[in-house]
């Protein structure tokens, strides 16, 4: 019996974990820190809205969608590669 499987299932395993803690540190970042900011960023207005109160309700939503798509994508890619993808 090889260890290519084992290997390969490592390998695979490695990187799914890898880019589930890339995107829930993007999660983190966009959820907690950015809304940290908030008062000094609501000096700077944009279209007429205070740009903390601006990144609180807009832009965090747009971040969320984008890294999920990003996440589908890339997970997608990784499982196409190792074999594992559905149809």
């Amino acid at each position: 019996m090889s260890d290519l499987p084992l290997r390969s299932d490592r390998t695979y395993w490695s990187r799914s974990s890898r880019l589930a803690w890339m995107v829930l540190g993007f999660w983190f970042i966009f959820s907690f820190l950015v809304h940290l900011f908030t008062p000094s960023l609501n000096e700077i207005r944009a279209a007429g809205f205070p740009m903390g109160y601006y990144m609180a309700t807009q832009g965090s939503l747009a971040v969320f969608v984008m890294t999920i798509l990003y996440y589908a994508m890339r997970q997608n890619a990784i499982d196409e590669a190792f074999g594992v993808d559905e149809d």
